[in-house]
């Protein structure tokens, strides 16, 4: 199977504007950013969607949340606020099938999510 976009960027085939890197999770700026900012948290073990999640991911998961927490205070949006976004399959508006939150911040982001 050839590797995804993220999955070079992980391997650093790909160049991107990371802003948090340990042995677990990478977190790069969105190329296409939806907001001021719009940072992607992306796991380095390959999972293609929420769907493919198990048990022994749990913890992983719940560490990619606090990343998300750590790059929040550390860049300075954590006080007014911010998004996270997970889309699930092709429906959902998932481009890339390695599973990834997006962090939203930067601005007042409205009440609409879907449009």
């Amino acid at each position: 199977m050839e590797d995804c976009i993220f999955c070079k960027i992980i391997k650093k085939e790909i160049p991107s504007e990371i802003v948090y890197e340990d042995e677990r999770v990478i977190a790069f700026k969105d190329v296409n950013p939806a907001a001021p900012i719009h940072i992607l948290v992306v796991p380095k073990k390959h999972i293609v969607n929420l769907l493919e999640v198990s048990k022994e991911d749990s913890d992983l998961i719940s560490y990619m949340y606090q990343v998300i927490n750590t790059i929040a205070i550390e860049n300075g949006f954590a006080e007014n606020g911010f998004r996270v976004i997970v889309n699930c399959g092709k429906d959902s508006g998932q481009e890339v099938m390695h599973l990834h939150f997006h962090v939203l911040a930067g601005k007042k982001l409205g009440d609409k999510i879907v449009e």
